[in-house]
């Protein structure tokens, strides 16, 4: 599993440096295969505000954007499709190198002036998005080096957890193996929240009619929820843990796994028929199209998330296409649960998921 170092210096603190922390992590059995550094070069690199976009006289796909760096402003031509007035973006000037090993340069790009380089995430190397410019918060003030607005450097350690050790999948786990290391106390996120007035009995039923393949199952329903972007910082965790963002809810779930080690799912209320989930063995030859778009033929010792209805999840292993998070969501089904893990890897093994 991967683990950023700043993620885990969240819960605990890390007196020594990321190769001895290595090498301790290796010596107690927590085997780090590598140790990837993220934007140790961002000298130069400054927060810019995008005060004009001109289209290119000579090039359909640039643009020629003004940028003040809280000094000056810079003339930049850019093919990045989402350069809009107003933005506040990683803004890479003269004489400073890019994560890509890119020198930067004033130059002339298709009969223009151009001097320096607005980035992407890949360009800042604290991700690989590079399809857009990345956004910086708003209320950054133009000219902040960019490692005082994101958490850079970084560095990821990729730690091969063996099989007699579940405990350590999840970021938590691995905190609190370097605070038993080092005797440092283990700080662990707030979960409080507030719940609205009346039993949550009225929005939604659960039914456990198999115990023995999951012995207990949990849900919140979320009400008036609106899909968007997670917030950057979520996003690049994910990122640098290999996760793809899609969506707040669905980052959500992603996060928290990472986070404690248990998976969530995430449901549409609105497509859960009686408002009901039942958890029961697959009827033979029963089918679901997963979230990846394939139908599936399940067997009787499949276990199965159902609503009144059908099937709308394959326990424990990925949902159904006909009760994902979509764009027009607006209240959501939390599913936190366990499963018998023998029937899990039986499902996984036959579907080969």
């Amino acid at each position: 599993m991967k683990a950023p170092l700043s993620w885990l210096r969240e819960y605990v603190e890390i007196p020594v440096s990321v190769e001895e922390l290595a090498e301790r992590l290796t010596m107690i059995g927590l085997e780090v295969g590598s140790v990837e550094k993220i934007g140790t070069d961002v000298e130069g690199i400054v927060a810019g505000r995008i005060t004009a976009v001109e289209p290119h006289s000579n090039a359909d796909r640039l643009h020629i954007c003004m940028v003040h760096d809280g000094q000056k402003e810079w003339r930049v031509v850019c093919g990045a499709p989402n350069a809009a007035p107003g933005m506040i973006v990683p803004f890479a000037r003269p004489g400073c190198s890019l994560a890509t090993g890119i020198k930067i340069r004033s130059a002339v790009i298709r009969g223009e002036k151009s001097d320096g380089m607005l980035c992407s995430e890949k360009e800042i190397g604290i991700g690989a998005d590079h399809s857009g410019l990345m956004a910086l918060p708003q209320e950054t003030e133009p000219g902040t080096p960019i490692g005082e607005v994101l958490p850079i450097p970084d560095a990821v350690l990729d730690i091969d957890v063996t099989w007699n050790r579940p405990d350590c999948l999840s970021i938590i786990g691995v905190a609190r193996e370097i605070a038993a290391l080092f005797r440092k106390p283990l700080t662990k996120p707030d979960t409080s929240f507030e719940e609205s007035e009346g039993p949550v009995e009225r929005l939604a039923s659960v039914k456990i009619d198999d115990p023995d393949g999951c012995p207990r199952y949990t849900a919140r329903v979320l009400r008036c929820v609106k899909i968007g972007p997670s917030p950057q910082w979520m996003q690049r965790r994910l990122a640098l843990c290999g996760v793809r963002p899609i969506s707040n809810v669905v980052d959500i779930t992603n996060y928290v796994m990472l986070e404690y080690g248990h998976p969530l799912h995430a449901f549409d209320y609105s497509l859960l028929e009686g408002h009901q989930i039942v958890v029961r063995r697959a009827r033979h030859g029963e089918r679901i199209t997963t979230l990846d778009g394939t139908q599936r033929v399940l067997d009787g010792e499949i276990v199965v998330i159902a609503d009144a209805a059908k099937p709308v999840a394959v326990a424990g292993i990925m949902g159904g296409a006909g009760s994902e998070i979509r764009d027009e969501t607006t209240d959501v089904l939390l599913e936190s649960a366990a499963f018998d893990p023998a029937r899990i890897r039986h499902a996984s093994m036959m579907l080969g998921l």
